[in-house]
């Protein structure tokens, strides 16, 4: 396990190796370190913007070349976001190393988490939330999945799909009150009378019954957020998901009680494929 000392020791060496990289026109320090709330378990996130003309990918190469060689990296993946490549860096003691790079002509905050510690950023837009009304599509349809999956016995792949619901009705609370709803970043920060009914949610064993209990919990905390959203929505889907959620999937089990007001009876970065 790394220690806060290690840590801030290898940030020290990648930024002093950054300043030494002539290629390098922008170092930006991102992540919680970037706004003071890093903690015992933060990671290592930086950014690099490069001069017009570098090769990219010879760069990249290069400083992945160092990570293995010097740092003790054991493996190491990559998200790309338009022009922006994140290296991600597992060490063999479980630090997380993330190193942005980018052209300089895209260099810059495109979130609050950014602070330019040398050179030069450009103005980006900020990234945006997600949109809600994407948010409830995807939530409704892993529960078309989770009925399926429920119906036919896959009792892994229906919790999956029940789990799905349940984190897009709290990424969509989260939306709602003000939070980061990316990656369940502020569902922790949510209030009780939000997360305390979905606690009901969480499948507890693999049987069919118990995965039914928990999506009617799930179908009916989306309904609410739905509302939240777009009251006319609310009512157009509002038979559709109950029918959904139908206590016949899991025989003998009553509807939950921890349903918001008024849906009684048979009325909250994955991807569903059918």
């Amino acid at each position: 396990m790394f220690s806060i000392t290690e840590r801030d020791r290898l940030r020290a060496l990648l930024i002093s190796a950054a300043r030494a990289d002539d290629r390098i026109t922008g170092i930006a320090l991102t992540g919680s370190a970037s706004i003071g709330a890093e903690d015992r378990w933060s990671d290592i996130d930086l950014a690099f913007g490069f001069a017009a003309g570098t090769e990219l990918g010879a760069a990249i190469a290069g400083w992945t070349a160092v990570m293995y060689a010097d740092h003790g990296t054991v493996h190491h993946l990559d998200v790309v976001s338009g022009p922006t490549t994140y290296r991600v860096f597992l060490l063999a003691s479980t630090l997380q190393v993330d190193l942005a790079f980018a052209p300089e002509a895209e260099f810059g905050a495109n979130a609050p988490t950014f602070r330019l510690l040398s050179g030069r950023a450009v103005p980006r837009a900020q990234a945006r939330p997600p949109d809600a009304v994407e948010l409830i599509g995807l939530a409704w349809l892993y529960g078309l999945h989770a009925r399926s999956s429920i119906a036919r016995g896959r009792v892994w792949q229906a919790e999956y799909m029940v789990s799905g619901v349940r984190d897009h009705v709290l990424a969509l609370a989260c939306l709602r009150h003000g939070l980061p709803a990316a990656q369940g970043r502020g569902m922790d920060r949510l209030p009780a009378d939000v997360t305390g009914p979905l606690a009901g949610a969480l499948v507890r064993s693999l049987n069919v019954a118990e995965i039914g209990r928990a999506f009617r919990v799930a179908t009916h905390a989306l309904l609410t957020e739905i509302g939240q959203v777009d009251a006319a929505l609310a009512e157009r889907l509002n038979s559709t998901l109950r029918e959904l959620a139908d206590p016949e999937l899991a025989p003998g089990v009553s509807p939950p009680k921890s349903a918001g007001p008024g849906l009684t009876g048979r009325n909250e970065g994955r991807q569903v494929r059918h």
